[in-house]
């Protein structure tokens, strides 16, 4: 399983690159509904039967196959508590579903698939990789806040899963466009809290598009606390994705890779009085998982409520739409919230 997990990470630098531009497989503005097949992940651990990771207890997790749109996940919130979702694509494509879980709440599958262009303001799929390369999201209020990199922007749409349509407006992410990095942009929206102190404003964290000090560019886009801060990178590790908690603070989703060790990921908790303008955000490393275990390049996150109270944490990978790649979900119990 080791040596099976070494080619998703090798393939992910040297393919990614030849992913199809969304022109090319789009037919339709309405939803392509698609049959997905799973296979359950029953071991976090390659080896080992051990479910807790620090604070994290692993539940489960599944990989995913369908047609060949099928992947290149960059992000997903859920819409309903660990059921209904939708996400962004990076080849420029929403995505819809539900998870269906076994007697002992596992995940099992994604039902209910389906997937559709992101329209541009000509209400057309976005034309090409340079305009449809769609990082990060978050869902509030019915409205679909995206980011894309490369031709960087954040952008609201109408949440309407059965026909997403046009963009509503662009927002200003207050980073100047010039410390913004080529494929480094914005991976990450995520809204605060509404009673804490950033009042429920959207923040955006970059992926690698960094200060001299060699940190990362952040913005919070609104509320009392509006302005640029930056999140404290270290050990070669990118941000992917983040997710607030209920207190305040934020769960980031960070991956690393390097030919030598291969892929890696790891999930650090920013402490919330360090997300504001000026400051470095920082906070403790929750788990680090390298090719010992069972992921592949993971790039979404989301944080949500069991029915029974317990707070959990769901990622995703992006298989890159290459043949050696895995669209993997996994899920996890925070415990001690």
């Amino acid at each position: 399983m080791i040596a099976r997990s070494v080619l998703p990470a090798t393939a992910a630098v040297l393919l990614a690159a030849l992913a199809p531009q969304p022109a090319a497989y789009a037919q339709s503005i309405q939803p392509e509904a698609m049959a997905v097949r799973c296979e359950p992940v029953r071991l976090f651990r390659i080896g080992s039967d051990e479910t807790r990771f620090g604070p994290l207890e692993f539940v489960g997790g599944m990989t995913m196959t369908s047609g060949w749109s099928f992947g290149a996940f960059s992000a997903f919130r859920f819409t309903g508590p660990g059921s209904s979702f939708i996400g962004v694509a990076d080849t420029g494509s929403w995505y819809f579903g539900t998870i269906t879980r076994d007697a002992a709440r596992r995940p099992e599958c994604w039902s209910g698939f389906a997937m559709m262009p992101i329209l541009g303001s000509d209400g057309k799929p976005l034309p090409d990789k340079a305009h449809a390369d769609a990082e990060g999201l978050d869902v509030r209020d019915g409205i679909a806040t995206a980011s894309f990199e490369r031709n960087h922007r954040i952008t609201e749409y109408r949440l309407a899963p059965e026909a997403m349509g046009k963009p509503l407006r662009d927002l200003d992410f207050l980073v100047p466009r010039g410390e913004l990095r080529q494929n480094r942009g914005f991976e990450t929206v995520a809204h605060a809290p509404k009673d804490g102190p950033l009042a429920g404003a959207r923040v955006a964290i970059a992926e690698r598009s960094i200060d001299e000090a060699g940190n990362s560019f952040a913005a919070i886009l609104e509320g009392p606390r509006k302005g640029v801060f930056k999140v404290r990178r270290s050990d070669e590790f990118d941000i992917t994705d983040g997710a607030f908690l209920p207190g305040g603070d934020m769960l980031i989703l960070e991956r690393s890779f390097s030919f030598t060790s291969g892929v890696a990921m790891r999930l650090r908790r920013l402490k919330a009085e360090t997300i504001r303008p000026g400051a470095v955000a920082d906070g403790p490393v929750l788990v680090e998982a390298d090719m010992g275990y069972d992921i592949d390049n993971m790039e979404g996150l989301d944080v949500w409520r069991r029915a029974d109270g317990a707070l959990m944490v769901s990622i995703v990978s992006d298989d890159n739409r290459s043949l050696i790649q895995r669209n993997l979900y996994l899920e996890f119990r925070l415990t001690g919230e």
